[in-house]
């Protein structure tokens, strides 16, 4: 593949996903992770994605907000990992709370065979998930966000000011160092901040794609986070620091690459067309993600 061609795949599957893996880029164009690492510096100097640790992005900022369904195509077998390892954090006669994410969710679904667990939750997909299982599950009140199908705004932060709980299981948008996880949406900040103070230990649940991500709202300093869960395609150095920080980091082994993703990949990049990468106009969705 031609370099246009492979930077036009790689534009495709950005514009397509919001963001996407260097890893899982690589097994779309087949090429190595060096020559798409190249590839998206190029494409970044040319304004057309946001290069991301571990991946590329469009462009967007600090602001920038994915659909729901977007984000749950980004590095979904590395979210079950995450899932599984979290999952050992949570034992029988536990009251927890689970915020809203596509990484969250996946983590319910590890949750459903025990017998003595309350979950106070503001999603109603991790509800959903819970819902004809043992567990008891307590909803907030508030604001429906139909983009995250999460309940937020000032009843559902009065709901967790209530509350006190062993832990909290969050996910969001970017985890940074210096300012520990964020979200670019006021609301989903606002309910996340609730859902820290009512917790004795956070566990945040990030993906390698959001690790080095920096947006406008900060929800959990990283001060306030016990435990880190990621998989172990994430920048050794900055795993390092979190540590260093205090941070127990919890690492998810990498999955091998699915054969059915791979052949999707190849077909995205088999259709894009030959000669030189332009912008296009993309209808971005309206409503925010989380992680």
């Amino acid at each position: 593949m031609f370099a246009a061609e492979r930077r036009q795949a790689i534009l495709d599957l950005v514009h397509s996903r919001g963001v996407v893996s260097l890893r899982d880029l690589a097994v779309a164009v087949q090429s190595s992770e060096v020559t798409v690492r190249r590839d998206i510096q190029a494409l970044e100097s040319d304004g057309l994605v946001d290069r991301r640790r571990g991946g590329a992005a469009l462009r967007g900022g600090l602001s920038h907000e994915q659909s729901y369904r977007q984000k749950s195509l980004v590095a979904a077998a590395e979210k079950a990992g995450i899932a599984d390892v979290a999952a050992t954090l949570v034992e029988e006669g536990d009251a927890i709370v689970i915020g809203a994410g596509t990484t969250t969710e996946e983590f319910a679904r590890r949750l459903v065979r025990m017998k003595d667990l309350t979950v106070v939750t503001n999603s109603l997909l991790v509800a959903q998930v819970l819902a004809r299982t043992a567990v008891e599950v307590v909803m907030t009140g508030g604001s429906l966000r139909g983009s995250t199908y999460a309940l937020v705004g000032g009843a559902a932060e009065h709901s967790f000011a209530q509350l006190r709980v062993r832990r909290a299981f969050l996910s969001g948008n970017g985890l940074t160092v210096e300012r520990g996880l964020s979200t670019p949406n006021m609301h989903v900040a606002g309910v996340d901040q609730a859902i820290a103070a009512a917790a004795g230990e956070v566990v945040v649940l990030a993906d390698h794609t959001k690790l080095g991500v920096d947006t406008m709202f900060q929800t959990v300093p990283t001060a306030r986070i016990a435990h880190l869960v990621t998989d172990d395609d994430g920048e050794p150095a900055l795993l390092a620091a979190m540590g260093a920080a205090g941070v127990q980091v919890h690492t998810a082994p990498l999955p091998p690459a699915s054969s059915d993703v791979v052949a999707g990949q190849r077909l995205v990049a088999a259709s894009t067309p030959t000669g030189r990468v332009g912008p296009r106009r993309v209808v971005a969705a309206s409503g925010d993600d989380r992680a």
